[in-house]
């Protein structure tokens, strides 16, 4: 159950950040879930192999190249899933960045801890 809220959460927050920020569309909550899906699973298959073969740019920038990693990881999703676009790199940067502090505050605030 825990899951399915997780993923019910990030696809009303894709939805409410799409609506604000310019770059990124949606074209409806059916299509956030499966962005919300398809970033999970490309976070927990993907990610990894990336973080692991820049973990020295990531070490000399202190961590900063993992918001690179992050809107990469927005970016694959947006030509993965149809109905979901991000115009471009930077909005995808954004974007990332709204979502995982929106994320923190909601799991905060509903006593889950990440």
């Amino acid at each position: 159950m825990n899951l399915l809220l997780r993923i019910l959460v990030t696809g009303v927050l894709v939805m409410v950040i799409a609506r604000f920020l310019p770059g990124v569309r949606v074209d409806g909550f059916a299509t956030s879930l499966i962005v919300a899906v398809v970033l999970g699973l490309l976070n927990i298959f993907i990610k990894p192999i990336i973080v692991l073969f820049t973990l020295p740019v990531t070490i000399l920038t202190l961590g900063l190249f993992l918001l690179v990693i992050n809107s990469l990881m927005i970016l694959l999703c947006s030509e993965i899933v149809g109905g979901f676009h991000v115009a471009s790199f930077w909005s995808a940067l954004l974007f990332s960045i709204i979502l995982s502090l929106t994320q923190s505050i909601v799991y905060k605030l509903g006593g889950e801890e990440k």
